[in-house]
């Protein structure tokens, strides 16, 4: 039986903490489904279909070979039981990640009792890092190639990176 894990977010763009934790899944399940969530009370950088093509050139680039991509537009409980998961993998920076990420947990155990919520900590490196930080050291020229994936920085940087003056 293939073991297969959902590791859902918002990757507006992805991140190197993102791919972190991408990485240790791929190593603790036969495959791992990256969903890109639609979250309409978000207002997104780049398109849903803009950050499955930038997580697909990295995971490419990382050579994750169990690591596949998709979006969701719906509930991810539903999203999982459909797939056939047994897990939803999460990463946690902080406390403050914790207790919502907890809630979000125990919602998606309501709905589909059958899969796990499993939470990777981040490593140190990464604990600062998100996707709102990369867009507001972009926003102000700032250098983001220590944040994001190597490969895909040239695309996050056409659309993010503010130009000097």
């Amino acid at each position: 039986m293939r073991r297969i894990a959902v590791c859902p977010g918002s990757f507006d763009p992805i991140t190197l903490g993102h791919m972190d934790i991408i990485r240790r899944a791929s190593v603790l399940f036969d495959r791992v489904i990256v969903l890109v969530s639609v979250n309409a009370a978000k207002n997104p950088s780049f398109s849903p279909e803009e950050r499955v093509m930038l997580i697909h050139k990295a995971i490419n680039d990382c050579g994750l070979d169990n690591v596949v991509v998709d979006i969701c537009d719906g509930l991810i409980a539903d999203y999982v039981k459909n797939v056939g998961a047994v897990a939803i993998v999460k990463g946690l920076r902080a406390v403050t990640d914790f207790e919502y990420e907890f809630q979000m947990a125990l919602v998606n155990r309501s709905l589909y009792s059958e899969a796990e919520t499993v939470f990777l900590t981040t490593a140190t490196e990464n604990m600062y890092l998100s996707s709102s930080v990369v867009k507001q050291v972009a926003a102000f020229g700032g250098d983001i190639s220590r944040f994001v994936p190597l490969c895909i920085l040239p695309d996050i940087e056409k659309r993010l990176l503010k130009k000097p003056y």
